[in-house]
């Protein structure tokens, strides 16, 4: 029999709030994992690594370490620690290329003088349109200014005395999510004819029951930040969250796979992909989803970048250098979208349901 894990656990594993979406405001997700760098790339030759679950960038004549994902609108809080005598600085809405201070991105800079201890500074940032507001200690930085209405999150390192920077906690909380499922109809939402899977709503969200069969939003997306809770219950069930599918057409697009099955007892060996796993083109690296739980998933598609986190914890990150597909078919070849997002009636043993069902359009004009 498999190991069970609790929610609760994974709650405290993974440093997020369970609390339901409210105003627009998102769950918590981790962008530093306590034990590895993914979900990161290295520019420049500093060097970079995880040790005693802190994150540490030291030797090399300077470089930054940059988010893998975009983030638009969003609160960030992270815990930092900069040598003495020595300056480094955190980089949000940052792009990929220019130097941080005239690629409109915004840097938090943390400079420690000669004599100092070296203490963990708290950083707080949120980020809504074009307010962009952050703290260190609780003091409001000065002179603070983003221009980019999305970017990368970065940590500078500088060569200056043999210096280090160190990270023990960032979290990140998207904002400005609007919802696309009501809670009581299935009203925006389109069901492909034809096949067998039943869709109803339970309690406030959508239940899905036998399969095969496809529920998807009329509206089509293909930047966006997309959360939802999802329950499967029943041992093993399979499901997915398609996206940037062609409307109407069956199956298609990038999937989000759910399936909360693992082998020889080790969560770190997904069955089929794995919850989270992005399918056909990388498995989870850890099924940290249980069956007859609600869990959390957070989708960033961004360009040919696709992150998945589940309970806040990121468990793919694939960027996709194929050709295009010309039908579509993410398991084969790139998906340009737009499309719509869709939930899948996998088989006759589907029963799951989704709620809370909210999305940042990172390509809508506004907020």
């Amino acid at each position: 029999m498999k190991t069970a894990m609790n929610l609760a656990a994974i709650t405290m594993v993974c440093g997020f709030s369970s609390l339901a979406i409210a105003d627009g405001e998102g769950h918590w997700i981790n962008l530093f994992d306590g034990e590895t760098t993914f979900g990161w790339t290295a520019l420049g030759d500093a060097e970079w690594g995880v040790a005693d679950g802190t994150l540490k960038g030291a030797q090399g004549s300077g470089g930054m370490l940059v988010t893998t994902s975009a983030f638009k609108d969003f609160e960030l809080t992270a815990k930092i620690r900069v040598k003495a005598g020595t300056s480094s600085g955190l980089i949000v809405r940052a792009p990929l290329e220019g130097h941080p201070t005239e690629n409109g991105a915004g840097v938090i800079w943390l400079q420690e003088g000669r004599n100092s201890k070296s203490p963990w500074r708290d950083i707080h940032v949120e980020a809504r349109g074009d307010s962009v507001v952050a703290t260190i200690d609780g003091k409001r930085v000065k002179d603070f200014d983003a221009t980019n209405d999305r970017g990368y999150i970065g940590i500078l390192y500088h060569h200056n005395r043999n210096a280090t920077v160190e990270v023990s906690e960032m979290k990140l909380r998207p904002l400005s999510l609007r919802p696309i499922f009501d809670g009581s109809s299935l009203n925006h939402w389109n069901i492909i004819p034809k096949h067998r899977s039943e869709f109803s709503i339970v309690d406030g969200a959508i239940n899905i029951k036998d399969g095969n069969g496809q529920i998807e939003t009329s509206g089509v997306y293909k930047n966006f930040l997309l959360q939802l809770d999802i329950i499967s219950n029943g041992d093993q069930l399979n499901s997915g969250v398609f996206f940037r599918g062609p409307p109407g057409v069956f199956w298609k697009g990038y999937e989000s796979q759910v399936r909360n099955d693992w082998k020889d007892d080790d969560r770190t060996k997904p069955n089929d992909y794995g919850t989270g796993g992005n399918y056909g083109n990388q498995p989870a690296r850890k099924v940290v989803s249980n069956d007859y739980e609600w869990f959390q998933k957070t989708i960033v598609s961004h360009g040919n970048h696709f992150s998945i986190w589940i309970n806040g914890y990121l468990a793919s990150d694939f960027y996709d250098t194929r050709p295009v597909h010309p039908k579509s078919n993410a398991k084969e070849g790139y998906v340009p979208g737009p499309g719509t997002i869709h939930l899948q009636g996998h088989d006759p043993t589907t029963d799951l349901s989704f709620k809370n069902i909210v999305i940042e359009d990172y390509d809508a004009a506004g907020h």
